[in-house]
């Protein structure tokens, strides 16, 4: 089979491997199609944001937001059959643990990252824990199916515990792949977003996905521009999509009193201001990262039931022989979101 490795330096390569059969309780999926996340840069430039020995090795397969067909199943699975549509859930857990009973395998201690730690999607074929295989309905394709894994449903969860609703205002910092679809997410939980960027084309995307408001924040003043169409009074929920120190702080400031917001995009360090931005507020901050294994159903549902056209924010479709040409464009942001797709 073809897979997509990193050895390193920013290099990509397609090798052949032989097609993985499944062991014990695992299952092996014929991928039809794999995302490419922004985290799957970080194994691209060498700096991964996550993982174990292994992934700084250059060996595994990368892609942690897959969907397929599955092909082979190993002794003892009864939950997944051979024909099943099926995407992936990336955090393998050990089972046991508080965290996977509770169906938060990414917070499991020993847990291990699909494309990070273990052979990921950007593959002809995937051996998968059948507990992590995610079923899809027929009204979902594969390729909305793998865009779900991550960005639909991290921002369906926030966007649950932030309780963003009809009588909310929302605004998104940042709208690349998961910005865009928390616009989604909330224009379908009835709220009004206020879709903040610093480029016109993420915020053209961005209105031509409901967004009630779009500000430019490289030319104008985000707080007060949100607070100026908040008649002063500032945001209900405010969403952090970016990861940048700049929208953090804009995040908070925009957030009104007994406000609620979330950071969801990845940060290795941040100056705030607690007493004024946060305490004296009464603010609630959370931290948002992906979705609990239990939730994917009424996930699926919330999409199916809004309609929501997940496949708008595709904006490239590469087939795997193409993958050093992808992460390329992908690197210089001459896409959004970019799917490997199989015939």
């Amino acid at each position: 089979m073809k897979a997509v490795l990193f050895p390193g330096d920013r290099q990509v390569v397609v090798v052949d491997r032989p097609r993985p059969e499944p062991g014990p309780g695992e299952v092996v999926i014929k991928l039809r199609a794999s995302a490419i996340c922004r985290s799957d840069m970080s194994l691209y430039y060498g700096t991964p944001i996550v993982g174990g020995e292994a992934t700084g090795t250059g060996q595994v397969v990368p892609g942690h937001e897959p969907a397929g067909e599955v092909v082979a199943v190993g002794s003892g699975v009864t939950s997944v059959a051979v024909g099943d549509r099926v995407a992936a859930y990336l955090a393998i857990g050990c089972g046991h643990c508080e965290w996977c009973q509770r169906g938060y395998n990414f917070l499991c201690p020993d847990w291990k990252c699909l494309g990070f730690d273990v052979d990921g999607g950007d593959a002809d074929y995937l051996r998968l824990p059948a507990a992590n295989c995610l079923p899809l309905p027929d009204q979902i394709s594969f390729e909305v199916g793998a865009v779900m894994t991550d960005m639909i449903g991290t921002q369906y969860d926030a966007q649950r515990r932030l309780e963003v609703s009809g009588a909310t205002n929302v605004a998104i910092f940042g709208l690349g792949p998961m910005g865009a679809a928390g616009v989604q997410i909330a224009k379908a939980r009835g709220a009004r977003v206020i879709a903040l960027d610093i480029l016109d084309s993420r915020l053209d995307l961005a209105k031509a996905l409901g967004a009630d408001e779009i500000v430019n924040s490289k030319t104008d003043d985000a707080v007060a521009r949100v607070r100026d169409l908040t008649g002063g009074r500032g945001v209900e929920v405010a969403i952090d999509c970016s990861g940048s120190p700049a929208a953090q702080n804009a995040a908070l400031d925009v957030a009104t009193r007994f406000g609620r917001v979330a950071f969801i995009g990845e940060s290795r360090a941040t100056e705030i201001n607690p007493s004024d931005q946060l305490i004296r507020k009464l603010l609630t901050v959370i931290g948002a990262w992906y979705f609990p294994i239990w939730e994917w159903a009424d996930i699926t549902r919330f999409v199916i039931e809004h309609r929501i056209p997940v496949e708008k924010l595709i904006t490239h479709r590469f087939p795997l022989e193409q993958a050093a040409e992808a992460f390329r464009m992908f690197d210089q942001r001459q896409t959004e979101k970019a799917v490997f797709v199989w015939n």
